[in-house]
């Protein structure tokens, strides 16, 4: 990733920010200028509570460029408390047996390497949210 690009995101990648229409009252993740529903502009910032439930996930054990040193790893997609589905790795998973449905709650971890630039790329992680004893639940 680039460094200007990085630190254009820092909002999302390290607090869940994403942006809210006040028409429509829809909430969207990634950032977005239009609301897609009812194409109000200027929508306005919203932070995201980081909690939510495992919708899907999968294991990668051959992982792209500059994520080598952090595979095998697990990638989640995430339907957050407030209605958007997020996709983003999943952190504190060994010995956890992922299930769909079971509640997470986003961290902010390492994500890239510092291979080329110099710079390790930070941001947001889902980890389970355990109850006492190691298993997953509310």
């Amino acid at each position: 990733m680039e460094l200007p690009r990085y630190h254009r995101l820092r909002g999302a990648y390290y607090r869940l920010e994403g942006s809210a229409c006040s028409a429509c009252d829809r909430r969207f993740f990634p950032p977005r200028p239009v609301c897609p529903s009812c194409k109000s502009q200027g929508l306005g910032t919203f932070a995201f509570s980081g909690r939510g439930t495992l919708y899907s996930w999968s294991r990668v054990v051959q992982p792209p460029h500059g994520f080598a040193s952090i595979a095998p790893y697990d990638v989640g997609m995430v339907r957050l408390e407030e209605g958007p589905l997020v996709t983003a790795q999943l952190a504190d998973t060994e010995g956890v047996a992922l299930e769909i449905g079971m509640p997470v709650e986003m961290v902010t971890r390492t994500i890239q390497d510092a291979e080329e630039h110099g710079y390790i790329v930070y941001g947001y992680k889902f980890r389970p949210l355990l109850r006492p004893g190691g298993t997953a639940g509310p």
